[in-house]
């Protein structure tokens, strides 16, 4: 509940602050950091990581998984 409260109050800093900007350039950086935001990842991906993406989708739906532990056991070393 104290880091809704925190949240909820760094919102309302930023909107103060926002409302006194009068550098339309400022207000651009903004704008350009929220369509930053917005992006969806997957445009911004290698084709290569779609594939694979959508290889492990496919092996999901068709039940072809390994339990944690098998998983722990294959890549441990790299964990």
């Amino acid at each position: 509940m104290k880091a809704e409260l925190n949240i909820q109050s760094k919102k309302l800093e930023l909107i103060q602050w926002l409302s006194t900007i009068e550098d339309l350039s400022v207000l651009n950086k903004i704008i350009d950091l929220k369509k930053e935001e917005n992006k969806d990842w997957w445009n911004s991906i290698s084709e290569n990581e779609k594939q694979s993406i959508e290889k492990g989708l496919q092996d999901a739906d068709a039940g072809k998984l390994n339990s944690h532990s098998k998983a722990k056991q294959l890549y441990g070393k790299w964990l």
